[in-house]
């Protein structure tokens, strides 16, 4: 279906169904919030990154050979204990993320409504990413930054990358872990609700409302 065609049957959707203009809106944010609800708590959990293979962090390109030196030498359990730590810290963080969520949702419109519905399984999820995106990262980096000294990642990094930078002939490194690791909660986060968000989309059993149903009955 072309660009323009597409465009003729969001405009026209809601006199094509007879459906209230405001239902669609109300389903998109339903199907919003239920992902952050289910989705993003699992998150906050301990383990809620670590032990998630979807979503779990692990090291930048520039410490995989500081991962992989500390192994080498005998020093693997130093090397998983900064692997936790990086994930504890984006545990933290997203704990920080549902207000902002939630205020985001609230601004979703029926034009909005209409086009995240017709687009892809991940459409509404690319919609919250760009209107939370910038704040999310302001909210996380300090909280990060913060959980580094908490857990005691700050520490345990200084350490490796002190022993790592110790051995002979290597290169030495200094990354902006606090960065990378906002990143990569944020990365997670959306992530863990474009799941949700397929899930309704494509899975009429996860549609467990009458408001879901009857919302997501008109993208099939």
């Amino acid at each position: 279906m072309s660009c323009a065609e597409l465009q003729q049957v969001v405009n026209t959707l809601p006199t094509q169904t007879g459906t209230d203009p405001t239902m669609i809106a109300n389903g998109l944010k339903q199907a919003l919030n239920f992902g952050i609800e289910k989705q993003v708590s699992k998150l906050t959990k301990e383990n809620g990154f670590y032990r998630n293979q979807l979503v779990k962090i692990m090291l930048p390109s520039e410490l995989q050979k500081v991962d992989q030196t500390l192994r080498d030498i005998g020093l693997g359990s130093l090397a998983d204990e900064g692997i936790k730590a990086l994930n504890r810290a984006a545990e933290d963080a997203v704990k920080e993320a549902t207000p902002i969520f939630v205020n985001a949702v609230k601004q979703i419109t029926f034009t909005d409504a209409k086009n995240i519905l017709l687009g892809p399984n991940n459409a509404a999820t690319n919609y919250l990413e760009q209107r939370t995106s910038t704040a999310l990262y302001s909210k996380f980096n300090p909280v990060i930054k913060h959980s580094f000294s908490k857990v005691g990642a700050d520490q345990i990094w200084t350490n490796i990358i002190t022993r790592y930078n110790s051995v002979p002939f290597v290169t030495k490194v200094n990354p902006d872990l606090t960065d990378y690791v906002t990143n990569e909660a944020l990365n997670g986060v959306y992530k863990m609700i474009s799941i949700e968000e397929k899930e309704i989309r494509t899975n009429i059993a996860a549609r467990t409302t009458n408001l879901l149903r009857q919302v997501f009955a008109l993208q099939d």
